[in-house]
């Protein structure tokens, strides 16, 4: 257990340096996808297998396919430039050897019996977590999630193209 957690850590670590150390934004990227998965792993290590599994659906999956998305997408370099840089195999290395760590750290965690052994404390399942949050901390949940749909129509509203008072006011209302 404590193999699994200390490789996960330093492979979390490491690829953290390799996001701000990089100098490309889609190498930084995957270097923080490792980075994600590893803290997932560390999550696993110490017995919250729940925590582990919405950071690698929420994070490493959902908002790092977008992440990536925009940078492919923000991609000014010229053609020959993305190329030399895409497909040159030093860049691929250090993503790839952190990568088998954490495999080798999976493998040793699963052989010393899984999530079901916790390194010191009891195990964290979602029914725990639903019982914590949607029990004692019913309000301070219910409050985040008005002050976060609070912040997405603002940041609707703020993205629109004009003044909606004004375009009101074009098509003849009154005002």
């Amino acid at each position: 257990m404590e193999l699994a957690f200390y490789l996960s850590g330093l492979v979390a670590v490491l690829a953290t340096v390799g996001v701000i150390t990089g100098t490309s934004p889609v190498h930084a990227v995957v270097y923080l996808i490792v980075s994600l998965i590893a803290v997932a792993l560390v999550f696993f290590a110490l017995g919250a297998p729940f925590a582990g599994a919405l950071e690698i659906i929420v994070y490493a999956g959902a908002i790092m396919v977008l992440f990536v998305f925009v940078v492919m997408m923000l991609n000014l370099r010229s053609e020959a430039e993305r190329d030399q840089v895409l497909n040159h195999p030093r860049y691929w290395i250090g993503p790839t050897l952190l990568a088998l760590i954490l495999l080798g750290a999976l493998v040793a965690l699963m052989s010393q019996g899984g999530v079901a052994k916790v390194i010191d404390g009891e195990l964290l399942t979602a029914r725990a977590v639903a019982l914590t949050l949607f029990g004692p901390w019913l309000m301070v949940v219910e409050l985040a999630a008005i002050l976060l749909l609070a912040a997405l129509v603002t940041a609707s509203h703020v993205g629109r193209r004009g003044n909606p008072l004004r375009n009101l006011h074009n098509r003849g209302g009154n005002g």
